[in-house]
């Protein structure tokens, strides 16, 4: 999975936050930072600001669920949620002079997943990925009599002969092959899954 589909949710934070920044007069509580950029009271999207708000809500949305899928951990995606939830209600539904203030408390709660959904990034990143991607079960065929027989593969050896139970046949690999996982197994071994050599 590369860099951009992963990082979509802080993306989504992030164009949600510099649209709410560059358009001070939807949301005045950024008008002091609108200012500072010299924007003043300038709305830089016209008509089209919060439509590109909810947009960059969804994208955060869907950046949090391909995250959850990732690293199985729902704090972020339960936080993204409801937040999500209160922005639309404050711009759709709810009708009083408060109405923004839904916003503001969604947009919070998005810069919060965002940051847990970091943090758990960081805390299960790498080893996700290999867990997933590495199957260590292979089922071994030998060719002389047809025996089959579950194994698991070593993770940090090379399993260049394989004695088979019935016939007592030492199995070998066969030529271009590293192991007898490679050889005779239904699955290759470790290294090879991971694009590695083997030995």
């Amino acid at each position: 999975m590369n860099n951009g589909v992963k990082n979509i949710s802080k993306w989504g934070v992030i164009g949600m936050l510099l649209v709410a920044i560059l358009s001070p007069c939807c949301f005045p509580i950024f008008a002091l930072a609108a200012s500072a950029l010299g924007l003043g009271s300038f709305e830089v999207f016209g008509g089209w600001t919060m439509w590109l708000f909810q947009i960059m809500v969804v994208v955060s949305l869907v950046g949090f669920f391909i995250s959850y899928r990732k690293h199985r951990c729902m704090y972020p995606l339960l936080i993204a949620m409801p937040s999500a939830l209160l922005i639309f209600y404050g711009y759709h539904f709810n009708d009083s002079k408060y109405w923004v203030y839904f916003l503001y408390a969604g947009m919070l709660g998005l810069l919060i997943a965002t940051v847990v959904d970091y943090y758990r990034h960081r805390l299960h990143g790498r080893c996700c990925e290999t867990e997933e991607e590495v199957e260590l079960h292979s089922t071994i065929t030998c060719p002389n009599c047809g025996h089959k027989k579950d194994e698991i593969m070593p993770t940090d050896a090379c399993s260049y002969f394989y004695e088979c139970e019935n016939c007592k046949t030492v199995l070998k690999p066969l030529k271009g092959d590293c192991c007898v996982y490679c050889s005779y197994g239904t699955v290759k071994c470790p290294p090879i899954q991971k694009g590695e050599s083997c030995c």
